[in-house]
């Protein structure tokens, strides 16, 4: 029995490429995707544990606060306090970027919370657009 010879492993890598190349894409795609869907599952539970920071102390937490104050009580509110309001650490996006929150904003809700996206900057569209509860002013028109 002979081995196979540098023609032969030469066409097998050549086809092993092309399917790399017509896969790679598709797998790439779905991965950007799940990404954004892990931001607004993760902007939901934010939300929540915001809304119940605001149940139990009366008010969102400041800017200087920010999304600290959802799991260690700022010393002004702490008799209120009854978190610690997520079940783990502060998550950051899934582009390993803290979310953005801003308090007071002009928002149905009177708070910022979002991710800048993929691109890591303002705006964008598609999988780079920003992704969350965004002020008016960022907000897409239409």
């Amino acid at each position: 029995m002979q081995g196979w010879s540098l023609l032969e492993l030469l066409i097998v890598v050549a086809i092993l490429g092309l399917l790399v190349t017509l896969v790679a894409p598709q797998l790439l795609s779905r991965v950007s995707q799940s990404q954004v869907v892990v931001a607004k599952t993760q902007i939901k539970t934010l939300r929540g544990a915001l809304l119940g920071y605001r149940l139990d102390v009366g008010r969102f937490p400041t800017a200087s606060e920010g999304l600290a104050a959802l799991t260690t009580a700022p010393a002004e509110v702490a008799e209120f306090w009854q978190g610690p309001y997520l079940d783990d650490d502060l998550p950051l996006d899934p582009w390993q970027t803290p979310y953005r929150y801003e308090f007071p904003a002009d928002t149905p809700q009177g708070f910022a919370l979002y991710s800048l996206g993929a691109d890591l900057a303002e705006g964008g569209e598609g999988l780079n657009a920003d992704i969350g509860v965004l002020p008016a002013d960022r907000r897409a028109s239409g």
